[in-house]
């Protein structure tokens, strides 16, 4: 298979991890006879600091004419303390999101029994875990109308019926691959965005009758993922809950250095980690490649290389397995890996298995 894949490094301990992403990738295609092509477009701080966009055109141009787009993370702490900033990294992702129509994110939470002792939460809470949650990614208060000034400011958590029933499909589709139960998350006892998004469920819920669907609110999921992850199955949600829970879901694994997550919608789709830039990090050889080279496994399942995906899901257990891993996550007293060692680890698993 040929495929153009554009990649965005952006910034922090993004173009470390990218490094990693694209190294397993290149494995994978010598390995299974595929042909990969790779280009590097900025976009984030390191555009704004070159062209004073956060997501340029050509940028655009390139995600726009690629098959898929391997993205790794936005953010500099020079925007985040500078309420004055006009532009700022982050609105080069929504413009991305914006730009290419991709209105779904899938996100799996996934534990790993090796690891179950990093997270938080108790082992008998945690193993087993297995869960996706599918957020709505180009409506609500992120895109919604806006006014700021120094007495009063607003956001519109603003969403259509068409908007709801296509993230509702995608979350359904999903639930029919698993173990069809669905669980919609929302604010309907206050929010009247919430009150239509269940009111569609409602309605859509009888075109799948294999799936058993329940509604929850999300402080009631927020709690029930720390209290009983197990429950879920998929779970779908607005845009700005989304964000929350899903970013809660490190908590569960034990580290948001693992957590993948697919955005698909209209065009190319991207593939990135959950996690952010991490710029105190940055160029220090530590920051864990794991969620960005599992996104990249998921790339693969998109274009039907269920074979190729799959080993670089085992070359990534047999790296935890045999505590390969980076400092966040190494056992006490284990080896010393850094992005590039853990990397290359992995690399090297999958030419030899």
């Amino acid at each position: 298979m040929k495929l153009k894949i554009a990649v965005l490094p952006g910034d922090g301990i993004g173009p470390e991890i990218s490094r990693e992403g694209v190294k397993v990738m290149q494995v994978i295609a010598r390995k299974y006879g595929h042909e990969f092509s790779f280009q590097e477009a900025l976009c984030g701080a390191a555009a704004i600091d070159a062209v004073g966009d956060p997501f340029p055109e050509e940028t655009f141009r390139l995600c726009e004419a690629s098959d898929a787009v391997l993205f790794s993370a936005v953010g500099d702490p020079r925007f985040d303390n500078n309420p004055n900033a006009k532009v700022r990294p982050e609105q080069g992702l929504l413009a991305m999101r914006k730009k290419l129509g991709l209105f779904a994110n899938i996100r799996p939470i996934t534990t790993f029994d090796c690891l179950v002792h990093n997270s938080p939460l108790k082992d008998e809470v945690v193993k087993g875990a297995d869960f996706v949650c599918i957020r709505e990614l180009t409506g609500g208060m992120y895109f919604g109308p806006k006014h700021e000034d120094d007495e009063s400011a607003y956001d519109t958590n603003l969403y259509s019926r068409p908007e709801v029933e296509r993230i509702l499909r995608v979350a359904y589709d999903y639930a029919m691959k698993r173990n069809k139960h669905l669980t919609v998350v929302d604010k309907a006892n206050v929010l009247a965005s919430s009150r239509l998004w269940r009111k569609v469920a409602q309605q859509m819920e009888k075109d799948y009758p294999e799936v058993k669907t329940d509604y929850m609110y999300v402080d009631n999921a927020s709690m029930r993922m720390i209290m009983e992850p197990r429950f879920f199955d998929v779970m779908v949600t607005e845009n700005t809950f989304g964000d929350i829970l899903t970013d809660e879901g490190s908590a569960v694994t034990g580290s948001m250095g693992l957590l993948p997550s697919a955005s698909l919608g209209t065009s190319t789709p991207v593939f990135e980690p959950v996690h952010g830039s991490w710029p105190q990090a940055a160029g220090k050889n530590i920051a864990n490649p794991l969620a960005q080279i599992l996104s990249a496994a998921m790339l693969l399942e998109n274009f039907g290389l269920m074979d190729e995906a799959a080993s670089v899901r085992q070359a990534v257990q047999a790296s935890l397995d045999q505590h390969v891993r980076t400092p966040e996550i190494q056992v006490p007293g284990g080896a010393h890996y850094g992005t590039v060692e853990v990397g290359s680890w992995i690399a090297q698993y999958i030419e030899q298995n």
